[in-house]
């Protein structure tokens, strides 16, 4: 399976954190800024994107404290990050008890 097919699967496929974060990056329409979710980059699809502020949203699950998954995030980051690409993260306990401390969060990276 391609990349691009690979992202259509998870579009179809969103975890209820990720379709949350989801409609509230929607329905709020900062700006007139456009979110992509699932989204191709190199190898990788990351959750959330704005292209044009070059800002990723990930949102983490516990398996993400595994040794394994710290290494390969931490190798993905750095690709991201010499894209010129800005990554934040959440994890999912945030979006299911504070959507809107999440929501304020990401305006930092989005109004300046």
């Amino acid at each position: 399976m391609n990349s691009t097919e690979k992202a259509r699967n998870l579009r179809k496929n969103m975890t209820k954190q990720e379709r949350r974060l989801w409609q509230f990056l929607r329905k709020k329409n900062i700006n007139n800024l456009k979110f992509r979710r699932q989204y191709p980059i190199g190898k990788y699809i990351v959750d959330f994107i704005c292209n044009e502020k070059k800002l990723i949203i990930e949102i983490d699950g516990g398996q993400h404290n595994e040794a394994q998954n710290i290494s390969y995030d931490q190798e993905r980051t750095e690709y991201l990050e010499s894209k010129g690409y800005t990554i934040i993260r959440f994890w999912n306990n945030d979006i299911d008890n504070n959507i809107e401390g999440v929501y304020q969060e990401i305006l930092k990276y989005l109004i300046y």
